[in-house]
């Protein structure tokens, strides 16, 4: 019995000792290239000592053999904007490290940088310094100087005195910020404002907000998180609230991830040249308000990108209203849907009477119908179409006869646009040269938004629409 103990004994000593031996020879330095998931790492803008999301990049090795990498690093070094993490270890600078045949390792990335002016690029390189040669992965983001406007038990975040911004730093929004009444922000060209989740602007009874973008320098409104999925959907941020007789003007601006875009509550608003798209429930929220917008393009909303609640007063003018989702598949999707009531905070019904325009427009859907009206009895409820096109399924579903409607004047029901591109993620809106809006709508409305979205002159034979 001891004989056999101690030859068990004796065989798992020489097992260990071969294994260790066979360990160290085999972990040789890469004869071949290695191979990366990425070679080039896009990470999100970010913000003046904001950390960033981290960022995955795989390493393989294609040998056939064990191998041991003799240098990743950082190139920048210590003073690199950039962490990385080799499989499990922070660092800048990692000197023999193993990666089995057929295997790959992870190293993760991220960046908290300190701005060093409005807008710069942080750019660095992980290297792999190998008998193969030396091999690197790039590393690019914008950073971005920020201003931070954080609420908290201690902080009510709110402006109290008349206030600019403007686009030397990007205004980061956590929590609720509110305009107090009577006090009006300007938003100056080019301002990028971002809100984390959870977080939205309240502006005040009495209070004005002027958005005040210009062509090819408009002003972004957006949840705070840059990467380019976020750009394409919903639900990162709350909404832009305006109250009781505030004041809304919007021009070149461009405003979209939320769950509302704009909530206006018996406000008064002008939008023009603006986009308003991806949000969960409206990009236009309205209860008894007065809004006259042109040249605006939407897109992309669950319930419908404007809602309108109580009446009020309404002018849509070459506005491109659509409302294609894939993400949003399960939601209404109408272009406009209007109606004289409204239920308020304690659950009571209000009423109004409403007065709805719209002309050489748009407004259209992936779904069957684009537009939704439920009048109440005994409530005003007057609305016209004039030189619009329209995705109509029938009075049930639309609310309105289309045909023999004198509320509907020189207008098209369900013919394609034929926009160029309506995905979120390329979202052009214009119209191809054979749609049928083109050169549609009526010269003496034209007359009044002489140009299009984007400057072009429509005096002549104008395009439905927020495109010439």
């Amino acid at each position: 019995m001891k004989l056999k103990l101690l030859l068990a004994f004796s065989f798992w000593l020489i097992l260990m000792a071969v294994s260790c031996n066979k360990d160290d020879i085999t972990f040789d330095s890469p004869s071949q290239e290695l191979r990366f998931s990425a070679d080039t790492v896009f990470c999100d803008t970010v913000y003046h000592q904001v950390r960033s999301e981290t960022y995955l990049v795989k390493v393989f090795n294609n040998e056939n053999k064990d191998v041991l990498i003799p240098s990743i690093r950082l190139e920048k070094g210590a003073s690199s904007l950039y962490k990385i993490n080799v499989d499990g270890k922070a660092g800048y600078n990692f000197q023999n490290v193993p990666l089995r045949k057929k295997d790959s390792l992870y190293i993760f990335v991220e960046i908290a940088p300190e701005a060093s002016g409005p807008e710069a690029i942080a750019e660095d390189r992980v290297l792999f310094t190998s008998a193969a040669g030396e091999q690197h992965v790039t590393l690019f983001s914008v950073v971005q100087d920020a201003e931070f406007f954080i609420h908290s038990p201690t902080n009510p975040n709110v402006i109290s005195s008349n206030t600019t911004w403007t686009n030397n730093k990007a205004k980061i929004i956590y929590g609720d910020l509110t305009v107090n009444p009577n006090i009006t922000l300007d938003i100056q060209p080019g301002t990028k404002v971002y809100f984390h989740k959870n977080s939205g602007m309240k502006v005040s009874s009495g209070a004005t907000l002027n958005i005040n973008g210009a062509l090819d320098n408009e002003v972004i409104l957006r949840g705070d998180r840059n990467d380019t999925y976020y750009d394409t959907i919903p639900n990162n941020w709350n909404s832009i609230r305006m109250e009781t007789n505030s004041i809304l003007s919007m021009n070149h601006a461009r405003l979209f991830g939320g769950i509302r875009g704009l909530d206006l509550r018996q406000t008064t608003a002008t939008i023009t040249n603006s986009f308003i798209h991806t949000f969960q429930e409206y990009g236009i929220y309205a209860v008894n308000s007065t809004i006259n917008a042109n040249n605006l393009v939407m897109n992309n909303s669950g319930e419908s990108c404007i809602g309108i609640f109580k009446g009020g007063i309404y002018n849509f003018i070459h506005s491109t209203i659509a409302n294609y989702s894939k993400t949003l598949a399960s939601y209404n999707r109408y272009g406009i849907f209007a109606t004289n009531e409204w239920q308020n905070n304690s659950g009571q019904t209000e009423q109004g009477a409403l007065q709805l325009n719209v002309r050489n427009s748009i407004v259209y859907s992936d779904r069957n119908n684009s537009v939704n009206f439920e009048q109440t009895p005994g409530q005003l409820f007057n609305f016209q179409f004039q030189n619009c096109l329209l995705k109509y399924s029938g009075t049930s579903e639309a609310g309105f006869p289309f045909d023999n409607n004198t509320n509907v004047i020189q207008s098209i029901k369900n013919e394609d646009p034929l926009f160029v591109n309506y995905s979120i993620a390329k979202m052009n809106m214009r119209v191809q040269q054979n749609s049928p809006p083109k050169n549609k709508g009526d010269v003496s409305v034209a007359a009044g938004v002489p140009t299009d979205i984007v400057n072009v002159s429509r005096t002549s034979s104008p395009t439905l629409g927020a495109y010439q």
